[in-house]
């Protein structure tokens, strides 16, 4: 390629460099002269040679360069050598540097050219594509070189067209003329019967690798040195039982092969291995012969408990050639039975899965052979064992629709296109749910844990509220004493007083009976009196729970001022009650809503004890406003002291002299446990005004 002597390194040299060269342009002018010119004719030769090698040098690569400088050393005149010996020797070793120079330039352009490899494969880019991309990537991975692939499909060998086939070794042979390829790889048994057969038409000593294909169809007497075989082995009774085992009530399974060559031999092959096997189990009905449209319509309307096993159609029993259009696609949208097949190509979501081969898994042998093949290793010399199936596979969404329990799954199994669940779908979604659940949760419980408590707390404070009351009604029942001695005593006295009269009237002959009628009446009169009188006590003086009932505050007042009435009269109070009518219905419990009242009273007639008799006025009137129901009680006595009308309610405050100032900080209590409110001020003519506020009952 690089045609460089010693002459064409040197000679220019001298005929470039001006007074140096002879008229001829040689390089001895200056050995060619007389003695008398001896000396000058050296120092002339010796710049002359100075000045070739330096140029020499730049011509060179580094290598060169360095071979050129050491050779400096044996061109250097000696007064000990002859003027012939001389130039024998330079000429020696301007060959040796021009021979080493183009030594090293070859090497470096050989070892820049990529490793030409030629992938021919059988089935079309359909199914084949992935086995060559899986090689291609796997060469790639493993070779040390660069290496320029190129494919080529081969569909005149799946059918058997010699013109076509003829034609194709023409272009291949036209296409590698100048350079050989450095390996042929033929996928699939085809290919490689095509390789085989015309490899005297191609290339006779390139090595060839025959991958993937099944070892039936591997023609063993046409294996030459240049060789190397990785096969696959295909077990169709374990791809039956893959399908048996996931669907045990399969009465039936259709076969669907095409009718090319190839393919015929597989239908014969399947019929061969597996009808004795299956006989009165399951029934295979083989569709080779059919037109692909008539498949169609029967694969749609196969019966229940059938399955589909497809293993290859690119020639129909019509001679339609269906390799790129996707049969099995079609097949799958119209089927109405699972289909199976035998590789790893075909599992795109039509296939419900089982043992397959895998061209990932096939790659990685076929790749490390090539690479070996590639490095210079004899190819007969080379021994792989058959690719098996792989562990099996399946598609979650056609088990799914198939209804086939994964329980039936051999152990191993792996389970693609799982559709995610909602955990995997929204998992920091449902965590931050969770998150906010629980700590709502938590906060529930401790609200609920406070509410508890706090009821806890409101139900002993009721149940110490009411003793408070109940003693606090002990203490009103010691000042009412005088009070309800008279009321009891006056009906009691009103009863012996017509008692005697009776008795006068019954010794009398002749009695006047309606006027004992009369008397009789008076009697139970009174009776009922001091009964009410006697009942009226014992209701106040009761402890009883704190109760909410329906009750008219009309009626509770009516009953307090009928109770003190007794008082009333004996401090000289005049009392003016002024009732809203009809009635105030409230809820609440009587017995604490009276004693408020009762005490409201009784504090308003102490206030008048300091003034004169006739301008003690005691005011009561209930009233309806809004939804809410009051009463108020007013005095004409002496008032609150301004300063202390925010205290009046307090516990311990009091203006009695002896008085505990507990009674209106428990009437205040017994009001706001009934949601009313209680307030006090003076009047500006004098005196004090207390206000009761209370919710009417909703009916």
């Amino acid at each position: 390629m690089y045609e460089l002597t010693a002459r064409n390194l040197y000679t220019p040299c001298l005929t470039q460099e001006p007074g140096l060269s002879s008229p001829a342009g040689g390089c001895n002018t200056g050995f060619a002269r007389g003695s008398s010119h001896a000396g000058r004719g050296r120092g002339a030769d010796r710049r002359a040679e100075a000045i070739c090698l330096r140029r020499l040098e730049g011509r060179l690569n580094p290598e060169g360069r360095e071979l050129a400088r050491a050779m400096k050393f044996l061109t250097m005149p000696s007064a000990y050598l002859s003027v012939s010996r001389i130039l024998r020797t330079k000429r020696l070793v301007y060959v040796w540097v021009a021979a080493a120079f183009v030594l090293v330039v070859s090497i470096g352009e050989a070892a820049a050219q990529p490793k030409q490899v030629v992938v021919l494969h059988s089935y079309g880019q359909n199914f084949q594509g992935r086995w060559s991309r899986a090689i291609h990537n796997e060469l790639n991975r493993q070779s040390p070189w660069p290496l320029e692939v190129q494919e080529f499909p081969l569909v005149s060998a799946r059918g058997g067209d010699a013109a076509a086939e003829t034609k194709f070794v023409e272009y291949l042979k036209a296409l590698y003329a100048a350079r050989l390829p450095d390996l042929i790889v033929a996928i699939g048994a085809p290919a490689a019967r095509f390789v085989q057969q015309h490899r005297a038409d191609l290339y006779l000593t390139t090595p060839m690798l025959l991958a993937a294909v099944e070892v039936r169809r591997v023609e063993q007497s046409m294996l030459s040195e240049q060789d190397a075989v990785v096969a696959a082995r295909f077990d169709q009774v374990a791809l039956i039982e893959n399908i048996l085992r996931l669907l045990p009530e399969t009465k039936s399974i259709a076969m669907i092969i095409g009718n090319s060559p190839p393919e015929r031999f597989w239908a014969g092959e399947q019929q061969r291995i597996l009808t004795p096997l299956l006989e009165n189990k399951v029934e295979l009905i083989f569709y080779n012969e059919r037109p692909f449209e008539e498949i169609l319509k029967e694969v749609a309307s196969l019966p229940r408990n059938r399955a589909i096993f497809f293993q290859s159609l690119y020639v129909d029993g019509a001679g339609a050639v269906l390799g790129d259009k996707e049969p099995l696609k079609r097949i799958h949208e119209v089927a109405n039975a699972p289909i199976f097949s035998f590789d790893d190509s075909y599992f795109n979501g039509e296939l419900v899965g089982g043992p397959m081969w895998s061209p990932t898994e096939g790659a990685r042998p076929t790749a490390a052979v090539a690479v070996r093949m590639l490095g210079g290793e004899k190819a007969s010399g080379i021994k792989v064992s058959p690719i098996e199936f792989s562990a099996p596979k399946y598609d979650w969404r056609q088990l799914q629709r198939w209804n086939i329990s994964e329980n039936r799954l051999p152990s191993g199994s792996e389970i693609l296109f799982r559709e995610p669940g909602a955990w995997q779908r929204y998992r920091w979604q449902l965590i931050a749910i969770f998150g906010v659940v629980l700590l709502q949760a938590l906060t529930i419980t401790a609200l609920l844990y406070a509410d508890r408590r706090r009821r806890s707390a409101e139900g002993e404070a009721k149940q110490r509220l009411s003793e408070l009351a109940h003693v606090n009604r002990f203490s009103m029942a010691g000042e009412l004493t005088a009070s309800i001695a008279h009321e009891i005593n006056q009906p009691l006295g009103t009863i012996l007083t017509n008692v005697e009269t009776l008795q006068l009237m019954l010794r009398s002959s002749t009695p006047d009976i309606s006027e004992l009628r009369e008397i009789a009446a008076d009697i139970r009169r009174d009776d009922v009196r001091a009964s009410e009188v006697i009942q009226r006590l014992r209701s106040l003086l009761k402890k009883a729970p704190f109760e909410i009932r329906p009750i008219d505050l009309n009626d509770i007042v009516r009953e307090s001022a009928a109770l003190l009435s007794s008082q009333v009269a004996a401090r000289k109070v005049d009392v003016s009650i002024a009732i809203a009518p009809p009635s105030l219905p409230i809820g609440g419990d009587r017995v604490q809503l009276q004693q408020v009242i009762l005490n409201l009273i009784v504090n308003a007639i102490d206030a008048m004890s300091g003034i004169a008799p006739l301008d003690r006025r005691l005011a009561i009137w209930t009233t309806l406003r809004d939804d809410f129901a009051e009463v108020a009680i007013a005095d004409a006595g002496t008032g609150i002291p301004p300063d202390r009308l925010s205290d009046v309610f307090e516990p311990f405050f009091t203006t009695k002299a002896h008085g505990m100032g507990m009674g209106l900080s428990i009437a205040r209590t017994i009001i706001e446990a009934h949601n009313g409110t209680i307030s006090a001020h003076n009047q500006a003519k004098g005196g004090a005004v207390f206000r009761i506020r209370l919710p009417l009952r909703k009916s």
